[in-house]
């Protein structure tokens, strides 16, 4: 059965606009209008509902909660954090120094750096709407790998010494190491619904562009470009065809609600679903814009090592997806 939003998308682009659905712009046109609107729906719904589950989150709290842990509680913790929490790799930036002047273990605050662009409320619900459960749990487990394997790794080579000198004495100093674990005030329902309003508005005001830019590029994707392109020039699933596909998305930059419309039409182009999901958490997590940014806290031997790990990474998820979906 055709959903609300595909007979909506086709009133308006074959009876209201008068395109052809045989055309290039009126296929362009319907899955823009289609996807936009499903996903705006959704978003608003959804986002309005998990604010209101969220209301009594605390920072303070996730941090002082972390800081009592083991690391390999703490890698995972941290990780599981960051893919709860709605922050983009610019705003993760201040939570991770905050992390790191209570004490919390370099490694597991970078668990939480690594996971939390990578996954967020709104990615899942994009993912879920778009491609199904099995392609948003494959996305969100391999999200959560990255960011624990990759913790892990740089508590071992210990990371926390290639920290900027500030961010390192912040870290050596600890101020808030035994913090008590703090409890918010129980909030009443209208103080929720008001938050939620405000996490709602926040949320659209930050994401809106990019679900239209990628839900735009998808839509040249799925109407312009021919159905054998990515097949012709990334190949069919060849062992090379992955570090190019992670390789192409590091001068991009997009945030996962952006990236995601655009996974859509490269998997339904053909692409395979490793390169596919290679190149899009490339262009979310190893852009050089975010790599500007981390400059801020981290010397270069540390922003190489993540680099290279974070591509390393990328290429194994995309070999394995590929084989095991061949």
């Amino acid at each position: 059965m055709l959903s609300i939003f595909t007979h909506l998308a086709s009133w308006v682009v074959y009876d209201i606009l008068g395109f052809s659905p045989s055309t290039k712009l009126g296929d362009a046109l319907h899955f823009f209008i289609e996807d936009t609107t499903k996903i705006f729906a959704l978003l608003v719904v959804m986002i309005y509902l998990i604010a209101l589950v969220r209301s009594s989150l605390n920072i303070e709290t996730i941090r002082a909660y972390l800081a009592g842990k083991n690391k390999v509680v703490g890698y995972i913790l941290g990780a599981f954090f960051g893919a709860i929490t709605p922050f983009c790799s610019c705003s993760s930036i201040p939570v991770f120094l905050g992390f790191t002047s209570a004490g919390i273990p370099v490694g597991v605050s970078l668990a939480f750096l690594l996971t939390s662009p990578l996954i967020n409320e709104v990615a899942v619900l994009l993912l879920l709407s778009l491609l199904g459960w099995q392609f948003t749990l494959i996305y969100v487990v391999v999200g959560l790998v990255v960011g624990i394997a990759g913790g892990a790794f740089l508590d071992f080579i210990h990371a926390e010494k290639m920290l900027q000198p500030f961010a390192l004495k912040a870290y050596e100093s600890k101020p808030n190491a035994n913090v008590a674990l703090t409890q918010s005030a129980k909030l009443t329902f209208y103080e929720r619904h008001s938050f939620a309003v405000s996490e709602l508005k926040d949320i659209l005001q930050r994401v809106w562009i990019w679900v239209f830019v990628g839900v735009g590029l998808g839509a040249l994707l799925h109407g312009f470009v021919p159905d054998d392109w990515f097949a012709a020039h990334l190949g069919h699933g060849e062992w090379w065809s992955v570090p190019l596909a992670v390789l192409v998305g590091i001068p991009l930059y997009s945030n996962a609600t952006g990236v995601i419309p655009i996974m859509e039409s490269l998997i339904l182009k053909g692409l395979p679903i490793g390169t596919t999901l290679a190149f899009c958490m490339s262009t979310v997590a190893a852009s050089f814009p975010e790599f500007i940014l981390l400059k801020q806290v981290m010397q270069w031997k540390l922003l190489v090592i993540l680099f290279l790990m974070l591509l390393v990474s990328f290429t194994l998820v995309g070999w394995i997806l590929n084989m095991a979906y061949s």
